[in-house]
């Protein structure tokens, strides 16, 4: 994984302007709350009301912090995509086969402490065309993580030419995010069909290095980057 009403803006994550420390624990306390009853109960499943009972506090009080259901979840999104962002930072030189697979682990590293809520959320995630993780509302941190992995080819030492680096940047987010669903529904004894999958990725990688040699690959990659960012992303693509 992207991961909620259509007013919330922008502006609405993390603290409310103006915010006291007493007002920090109290929205983190919510956050919290929240986030336990949603891995507990799942999204539908979870009211606003539930999380102010289970919390103690009144619903107006709640409505301060998260006016919505969709406001906890951005602030879900904004937690996780800027941790994530932070440690990538740390991403070696290196080929961009290499820094994709740092970045896929490092992305699975921290998500893990979240697995029971993102699986409540898988549903919001992939289905939800206003809340999931190709929507509007939610764009900051979809483009805060596809930067990385953007960056993990372009500023590779065998980056291939633009506009296929940043095609191929996309793609490999992609790849990440059907990782991660895999990661989240998977069953296998500590999650060992995941970690098979990330292997099995690795050992093609450098057959996939070698196939972006050949023109008409090059060509298919940037063509299929420009229908995934018409069909997904919403961006306009000329014919």
């Amino acid at each position: 994984m992207n991961m909620f009403t259509q007013n919330v803006k922008p502006r609405k994550r993390g603290r409310p302007p103006g915010q006291t420390p007493q007002g920090a624990v109290a929205r983190d306390r919510l956050y919290a709350t929240a986030m336990q009853l949603i891995a507990a109960r799942g999204y539908e499943a979870t009211t606003l009301r539930d999380i102010a009972k289970e919390a103690g506090v009144s619903v107006g009080l709640l409505y301060r912090y998260f006016p919505s259901k969709q406001a906890v979840v951005i602030a879900l999104y904004d937690e996780l995509s800027s941790e994530y962002a932070r440690q990538a930072a740390e991403m070696p030189p290196g080929r961009w086969r290499d820094r994709f697979i740092f970045a896929l682990n490092r992305s699975l590293r921290v998500l893990k402490p979240h697995q029971v809520a993102l699986r409540a959320l898988t549903p919001v995630l992939v289905g939800d065309p206003e809340e999931g993780i190709f929507s509007a509302s939610t764009a900051f941190s979809r483009l805060r993580v596809q930067r990385v992995f953007e960056d993990a080819v372009a500023g590779s030492s065998d980056a291939p030419k633009q506009p296929l680096a940043e095609a191929l940047g996309r793609l490999l987010y992609l790849v990440h995010l059907a990782v991660l669903l895999w990661w989240l529904l998977d069953k296998s004894s500590n999650q060992r069909a995941t970690a098979a999958l990330v292997s099995l990725t690795q050992q093609l990688l450098p057959s996939a290095a070698l196939t972006l040699r050949v023109a008409p690959v090059r060509r298919f990659v940037i063509s299929v980057d420009d229908l995934v960012r018409e069909a997904l992303f919403g961006s306009s693509v000329s014919a």
